[in-house]
């Protein structure tokens, strides 16, 4: 498995793949114990199945964003290393299935080269960071929020604090106060919000589903945008800190936010602010990529409801 290591520029990225890979063969030689491998490989995006000797791969997908470079890539890997099926999940993410365990290094190298991540796919960490499906082109928003979920997404991606967590953390934006991309059932959601000029977001803190499912509550009416990233690393620490690690099935943020109160965890959040090194952490709105706009000739048309057809224009016409 050599031909991959010299294909990948990122040093991380590749240190990341060559450690699985030999994590591997230390499992299929016995020298390192089922939970211990089974920890390392869910935080890498291998997820075990029912059926014997096969994977679950799990794609991460921050916000739903993807380019057609890497669509055509992870549907040449499912060619290649599975049945050719992808299963699109709830919060943004893309699956594969029946991939042989040996060959996930191999997979996940051929996904690196459009910078397509397995990276806290699954596992007590960071999950996928989830976003309004309009982003960026609903009429209603304030704002974009695709920028500041990308800013999360690569300010958490490898961070330490984020990793064996008691259970998994996961976060989504919303574009407006309809909650379309539903914070009230996230362990923590951003809504978009402007007040007095400067962006921001209301914060919801401790929804999820499941058997016991609970409404979020609100933390913060609007936090400003340059204080989100603050916010989510202590929110992580007082979770890391004061959350179950005996019980998996009361490990969620919602079961230690029922059990201590919001204004319980509002105290403990503000003692763990002295330990995050960034009081204020500005999202640069100049370095998010920015969409390629072809240079077509754009035809002229004579719309019978021209209200009507500009409304259509200024959500579907980049």
């Amino acid at each position: 498995m050599k031909s991959f290591r010299t294909e990948i520029e990122n040093p991380v990225v590749e240190n990341d793949i060559i450690e699985l890979e030999q994590k591997i063969r230390q499992f299929k030689d016995g020298n390192i114990d089922g939970e211990k491998f089974r920890s390392l490989r869910l935080a890498r995006g291998v997820y075990g199945q029912r059926q014997q000797g096969v994977q679950m791969i799990r794609i991460k997908l921050p916000y739903g964003k993807v380019t057609s470079n890497q669509l055509l890539r992870i549907a040449d890997v499912a060619d290649e290393y599975s049945t050719g099926r992808l299963h699109i999940t709830t919060r943004q993410d893309i699956q594969i299935h029946y991939v042989d365990l040996e060959r996930t290094p191999e997979l996940w190298a051929q996904l690196e080269k459009d910078e397509v991540t397995l990276r806290e796919a699954c596992g007590n960490t960071v999950r996928n960071v989830t976003a309004s499906e309009t982003a960026g082109i609903d009429i209603d928003e304030p704002f974009d929020v695709s920028p500041y979920a990308h800013a999360i997404f690569e300010y958490f991606l490898r961070n330490p604090i984020g990793q064996e967590m008691g259970r998994k953390f996961k976060v989504s934006f919303s574009a407006n106060d309809s909650d379309s991309g539903l914070s009230y059932m996230h362990d923590l959601g951003f809504i978009a919000k402007i007040q007095q000029g400067v962006r921001g977001f209301k914060v919801m803190l401790g929804g999820g589903l499941g058997s016991q499912p609970r409404h979020a509550d609100e933390l913060y009416n609007f936090l400003a945008a340059d204080k989100i990233i603050p916010l989510m690393e202590g929110v992580i620490r007082v979770f890391d800190r004061y959350g179950e690690r005996k019980s998996r099935a009361k490990a969620r943020m919602k079961f230690l936010l029922k059990d201590m109160g919001l204004a319980g965890f509002k105290n403990l959040l503000e003692q763990e602010q002295k330990a995050i090194p960034n009081q204020s952490f500005e999202i640069s709105l100049e370095h998010y990529p920015q969409a390629s706009i072809a240079q077509k000739e754009i035809p002229s048309i004579d719309a019978e409801d021209k209200e009507a057809f500009d409304l259509w224009k200024s959500t579907n016409i980049i």
